[in-house]
């Protein structure tokens, strides 16, 4: 066999944007970018999505299209004096596209020496990021850039479109060879690797080299595609906007009662191995959306996380699917939280009141004539350890902040809490 240099994903780049496969909603021939880049307009562009979706694909194909000067950096090794020395060669030729992958990593200062480039017309700009611009990238370049678009993970379609461009295609991919594969095969390497391009490929051509040469023909097994796709499609960056979506979709699906899927979200964030921040969000999902409708949970999950502590993975597993699917099933309020967010809502409005005399602190030498504490009712004084008695101040008189709900545990809650909010109201009259 021959070997080349450049790995597959690379040569199989698009060379001009009709050679693009998925991402319709950005430039399919419908689109206006499609139409501005085919009239040979480029707009500076930021393009952000998670590795191997076609960001770096995309910014060469609308190179490619209008056959303009190109140049590439990548904002990990590159820095003002390389882009100093692409604005020397835009003042000989004129316009030129400047692509600057992971545009995130600029300091305020690297992404500021751009701005007059961009305005002047001496540079476009295609930036790439694999975390939000509107979280990372400096507001003055987000300004100036026509163009946000946010690309998607390939459908498996779309990747075997991909696959079979590659085997076929005799002067980058592995047309000249003869190679024996099913489609059952590309079906795997395209479930393997979630929708990213460059793991796809890349594992294409993992498994072409690995697999024996038969009579003249290179002949693929499930094995070696299974052995060469292990893993291929997980990605997770802790800190990344990914990875606080994950945490975000494993609580909303808990929240919504979700067992499968919150089992799923769970084994993604188990194969990042960030346990500390899997224990964290479950400890908030107890009080936060299961509440006193349950509040046992509360303790359950705090046993759970110090066994977790203890074990470690690969057993801390088992506790934390023990109190996820206990979570999800669960009857849910939210009640209680939600009483005091009014409650510091109110605060932080300035309706406070003054606090009753008889609540004020009258520990104290002096208290008494100050008339603090004075006509205090102990409740444990009476039946039941209950008195009706002004604890609100006058101001705030009649404020309800607690909306009970029958969910759980909490009935019995609702229960309590009306029937005193009914015995107060009648000694109180």
């Amino acid at each position: 066999m021959l070997f080349s240099q450049e790995p597959l994903s690379v040569r199989m780049r698009p060379r001009t944007i009709d050679e693009i496969v998925g991402q319709t909603h950005i430039i399919g021939p419908h689109t206006a970018l499609y139409k501005m880049i085919q009239n040979g307009y480029v707009p500076s562009m930021l393009l952000y999505g998670e590795p191997g979706v076609g960001k770096t694909s995309l910014a060469y194909a609308i190179a490619g299209t209008v056959k303009r000067e190109f140049f590439a950096l990548n904002a990990t090794t590159s820095g003002k004096k390389e882009m100093e020395e692409i604005v020397a060669t835009a003042q000989m030729v004129g316009n030129v596209i400047l692509f600057i992958d992971e545009i995130h990593r600029f300091n305020k200062a690297q992404q500021d020496y751009l701005l007059p480039n961009i305005e002047n017309g001496l540079i476009t700009l295609i930036g790439a990021t694999t975390e939000n611009p509107f979280h990372e990238v400096n507001p003055a370049i987000r300004s100036r850039c026509g163009q946000i678009k946010q690309l998607k993970r390939l459908t498996p379609e779309e990747v075997i479109v991909l696959l079979k461009r590659a085997l076929h295609d005799k002067t980058r991919g592995f047309g000249a060879m003869s190679i024996a594969i099913d489609d059952r095969l590309l079906q795997l390497i395209a479930d393997g690797t979630n929708g990213d391009a460059r793991s796809a490929l890349n594992a294409l051509e993992s498994v072409v080299y690995a697999s024996k040469e038969k009579e003249g023909r290179i002949v693929i097994d499930e094995q070696t595609v299974l052995d060469c796709v292990e893993k291929k499609g997980f990605t997770h960056d802790k800190k990344g906007d990914t990875y606080y979506s994950l945490l975000s979709a494993f609580q909303k699906s808990i929240r919504g009662s979700d067992v499968d899927a919150a089992l799923h979200y769970l084994a993604r964030l188990l194969e990042g191995g960030d346990l500390a921040a899997i224990c964290r969000r479950l400890l908030v999902i107890a009080y936060e959306d299961i509440g006193l409708a349950n509040p046992l949970m509360g303790v359950k999950v705090n046993a759970a996380i110090q066994a977790v502590e203890r074990l470690g993975l690969p057993e801390a597993r088992i506790p934390l699917s023990v109190v996820t699917v206990e979570l999800c099933l669960s009857a849910k309020s939210n009640s209680a939280y939600k009483a005091l967010d009014q409650a510091i809502d109110d605060v932080r409005r300035g309706k406070l009141g003054e606090i009753p005399n008889h609540l004020k602190d009258a520990h104290y030498k002096g208290a008494s004539a100050l008339g603090h504490g004075k006509g205090y009712q102990y409740p444990h004084d009476y039946p039941n350890s209950w008195v009706a008695q002004q604890y609100l101040p006058n101001e705030l008189i009649g404020t309800q902040y607690y909306v009970p709900k029958e969910n759980g545990e909490e009935k019995y809650y609702a229960k309590v809490y009306a029937r005193l909010c009914d015995l107060k109201r009648q000694e109180m009259k």
